[in-house]
């Protein structure tokens, strides 16, 4: 693959186009459905059935023909084929998929029946937690709540009086 050329601007260097082929890209995961799909044996409408789309936009995604897709509709069919690739007998599947499998066991967010718990962002959800709330605050309370935050670890960090150690 060639380096496409910079456009530089101030402060700015951006590749002056997109590398990826994307059309390529949606031809192959379009074959990749459409293979799943008939492995399962389901039609593309019962497919758009169980995934709550058109079966046209099941059509145009088998066929390549998705860039336009909403990204929902893309999720809504993927999840609703991983759900029933989750009904086949793991020993029928390659170890990839099984991969895969687990990988969507672990991003997908549960809606209904269909889905799974979502894996923490961090290791600590208290982190997860102090983010949150520092992405709720308007712009010009953000500096405050550092402020405190910073202030808050300091008198922490210190040794306490009474017996001089960490607590």
């Amino acid at each position: 693959m060639t380096t496409s050329p910079i456009v530089r601007g101030p402060g700015v260097e951006m590749p002056e186009k997109d590398p990826m082929d994307w059309s390529r890209w949606m031809r192959a995961l379009g074959r990749q459905g459409r293979r799943a799909r008939e492995f399962l044996g389901l039609s593309q409408e019962q497919l758009a059935a169980l995934a709550g789309v058109s079966q046209g936009a099941v059509s145009r995604l088998e066929a390549g023909r998705g860039l336009a897709t909403p990204m929902l509709v893309v999720l809504k069919i993927n999840l609703a084929l991983t759900h029933a690739l989750r009904r086949v007998d793991p020993s029928l599947l390659n170890d990839e998929l099984k991969r895969v499998l687990e990988i969507e066991n672990r991003l997908s967010p549960p809606v209904g029946d269909v889905g799974f718990q979502a894996l923490p962002l961090t290791r600590d959800p208290d982190l997860e937690e102090v983010v949150r709330v520092y992405r709720s605050l308007p712009e010009r309370q953000r500096r405050t709540f550092l402020t405190v935050v910073r202030a808050t670890a300091a008198a922490l960090a210190r040794p306490t009086e009474a017996t001089g150690n960490r607590s």
